[in-house]
């Protein structure tokens, strides 16, 4: 079982920046590597992955926000960062932590339906 909390959220204008946390906590082995990942849900649309880290802590970014967006992670990779660039109104969505014990290509094809344990996500509004 893994507890996501994100935060950093809120209202910001176009061409602002913005970074939000995730606060990672599980009860398995510290020794389990997860695959962890940030998805956004806009108004009236799918949930889109942006960004994963897997196990071997190699980023990867879905190409909508290729260049404008930055996922890191803390020294005991229990935080989860996306650092969000350039802003844009259509950026505006409730943003969405993930983990799953996944690895390599599922980790990194950024499904939804990969992922078994979700924050309660994070409000981001941009005005234009």
């Amino acid at each position: 079982q893994v507890q996501l909390v994100e935060s950093g959220g809120g209202s910001v204008q176009a061409g602002g920046s913005l970074r939000l946390s995730c606060a990672a906590s599980s009860r398995n082995s510290a020794n389990t590597r997860y695959c962890m990942a940030w998805f956004r849900q806009p108004p009236g649309k799918e949930r889109e992955g942006l960004a994963a880290v897997g196990a071997n802590e190699i980023p990867k970014y879905a190409d909508s926000v290729k260049g404008r967006v930055t996922i890191s992670q803390g020294d005991n990779k229990n935080t989860l960062y996306l650092d969000l660039h350039s802003l844009k109104p259509e950026d505006t969505a409730v943003y969405y932590c993930a983990a799953d014990t996944i690895n390599g290509g599922t980790c990194y094809a950024l499904d939804r339906y990969n992922f078994a344990f979700w924050g309660q996500g994070t409000q981001v509004t941009v005005s234009s």
